[in-house]
């Protein structure tokens, strides 16, 4: 799995490219998996900063 992002242009949205095209659905799942993850650490660090 790889992919990079461009650098953003003032006039534009970033935009980010894909190694290949048929690939992108998993892709996009692993990236939905990751941000699930993120937010997961996120309220476990918030429930401990609270307690």
């Amino acid at each position: 799995m790889s992919f990079h992002f461009t650098d953003p242009r003032p006039d534009r949205e970033p935009s980010f490219s894909f190694t290949s095209p048929a690939d992108v659905d998993d892709q996009l799942q692993t990236i939905a998996d990751m941000a699930h993850e993120i937010l997961r650490l996120v309220a476990e660090v918030r429930r401990q900063i609270s307690s």
